[in-house]
């Protein structure tokens, strides 16, 4: 898991959005940014997660946050994904995991008794310095907009 703390610095971003189109951290400095890792695009949880984020979305803008989210799919299946459920923000696609790995999500999880190595469901809160001020590891799918504005 994330060895990443409070104050710490956020690791840059290079990566290609949805559209394939290169995507940096760099390019929200001075704006506070969400960044929610998921498991995998489709699936009922990451749904879930992302429509309540979705269905929030105007107040995070409304209190100056961009949203990102970011698993290891790829930009095609991230655009699916957006035009399925009407997504508003971009979705980060890492295939070759060095975001997931910079932020310290991607490892060991543990589902009905198997072990086996994926993304750690995880949303960072980063303001307009790229400083971390919150990291939320035990995220609630159906309620995560909360939890993220209860903690800030």
């Amino acid at each position: 898991m994330s060895t990443l703390k409070v104050g710490d610095i956020a690791p840059a971003i290079n990566s290609v959005d949805q559209n394939n189109d290169p995507i940096t951290l760099e390019q929200f400095k001075g704006k506070k940014v969400i960044l929610y890792f998921y498991p995998k695009d489709m699936t009922p949880g990451c749904t879930t997660q992302s429509c309540n984020l979705r269905d929030n979305y105007q107040t995070f803008l409304d209190n100056g946050y961009e949203v990102l989210g970011c698993s290891a799919d790829s930009p095609e299946r991230h655009q699916k994904f957006i035009a399925k459920h009407d997504l508003p923000f971009s979705l980060i696609s890492d295939e070759k995991k060095e975001v997931l790995n910079a932020y310290g999500v991607w490892g060991r999880k543990k589902f009905m008794g198997k072990e086996y190595d994926g993304i750690n469901r995880t949303t960072f809160v980063i303001d307009k310095d790229q400083i971390i001020k919150d990291i939320i590891t035990k995220v609630k799918t159906k309620t995560h907009t909360s939890q993220i504005f209860k903690s800030n």
